[in-house]
């Protein structure tokens, strides 16, 4: 017997509603000293604070750079500028920020759709560059795991977890490369869903044709991944955290960890206490590391909201657009090639859904 997804959306609310009350009761109740956590942020150093947003801002910027570079080799020109880009990687941020699910991913897909020149399977290819953008993200991420697995102090529940999050991620990285060397690209039209969906990661893969583009991916990932790095070590020091760059990247990788499935926005309360049990390793009270992860998840969130509210205002979207971007068995392919002067300047929300008409 097969359990079915609710499709109405004031059950799916309801659920939400019901899980983010539960969560909040067991965090109220069996949760730090919350007196103590207030006194946490008395003594936060500002200064420290706002290099931390700046680093992550960094962060933001090289990390578009390199979802640039492989939309250049995945996208035929006309090419978006990297303006573009770096709004529509903005907007994405902000989504995944304030919406569950991961909706930033085909957000920004959807910026940058509604922007281009319309042609047919341009909707997938640029699904395909997000799925491509997050396969370079394995590299650091497993680079990092590794400096962390060596020079961290690692609770024994947390190494399964990065063990089973190595494994999955040389999986993938394995299946990237593959599946990069078939250069054809087969007609999406009629293949089931998960093939579809194999098929626009394919086609988001053609930097991997390009050793140099790839290279030049990877380098930027990275460099975005050491920008997050140095952020939290300095966050850390804002709530008198006095500890080293190894401890800096095992909060990092567990913050990451945690929010890995998204099961309401920023999954806050469960990547607090990612953040503070490890650190207690570290002799660093619960409610210090609590306060601390509320304190670096609110640094991290100031810069995807911050930034993507000013580019979804740029670009003449809502709120309430964005809480309608398609799922994937829709957003696979367009139903049809649009001539680009069939389509007037004032019905951006047309298509911004996939490129269909509603």
């Amino acid at each position: 017997m097969s359990l079915r997804v609710p499709r109405s959306p004031l059950v799916r609310v309801a659920i939400m509603l019901v899980a983010a009350i539960g969560v909040v009761a067991a965090f109220w109740w069996h949760g730090p000293s919350w007196s103590a956590v207030a006194d946490a942020f008395t003594v936060v150093r500002w200064r420290w604070v706002f290099a931390a947003i700046g680093l992550n801002l960094l962060s933001v910027l090289v990390r578009s750079i390199a979802w640039g570079t492989v939309i250049e080799q995945a996208v035929p020109p006309p090419r978006p500028r990297y303006r573009l880009v770096f709004a529509a990687f903005s907007v994405g941020l902000f989504a995944n920020a304030v919406l569950p699910g991961r909706i930033g991913e085909l957000a920004r897909v959807a910026v940058l759709n509604r922007r281009m020149s319309a042609r047919r399977g341009m909707w997938a290819t640029l699904v395909g560059t997000v799925f491509a953008h997050r396969v370079f993200d394995l590299v650091p991420v497993i680079a990092l795991i590794v400096y962390v697995l060596l020079a961290a102090k690692i609770p024994q529940w947390a190494v399964t977890s990065l063990a089973i999050f190595v494994v999955v991620g040389i999986a993938l990285l394995a299946f990237a490369i593959a599946s990069a060397r078939q250069r054809h690209r087969s007609p999406l039209d009629g293949l089931g869903a998960v093939r579809r969906l194999v098929a626009m990661a394919r086609q988001g893969l053609a930097v991997m044709h390009t050793p140099l583009a790839a290279a030049q991916a990877v380098f930027f990932q990275t460099a975005g991944w050491v920008c997050q790095l140095f952020a939290v070590w300095t966050a850390m020091r804002a709530f008198h955290i006095h500890q080293g760059l190894a401890a800096a990247g095992l909060v990092l990788v567990l913050m990451n960890v945690a929010t890995v499935f998204p099961l309401w926005p920023g999954n806050v309360g469960l990547l607090q206490a990612a953040v503070a049990l490890p650190l207690v390793q570290y002799g660093v009270s619960y409610a210090r590391g609590f306060a601390f992860g509320i304190g670096l998840q609110a640094i991290e969130a100031s810069v995807g909201v911050g930034v993507g509210v000013l580019f979804l205002a740029r670009e003449g979207l809502s709120f309430a657009m964005l809480k309608r971007m398609p799922d994937a068995a829709q957003a696979e392919v367009p139903e049809e090639e649009v001539d680009a002067g069939d389509r007037s300047a004032g019905e951006p929300e047309e298509r911004l859904v996939g490129g269909r008409r509603r």
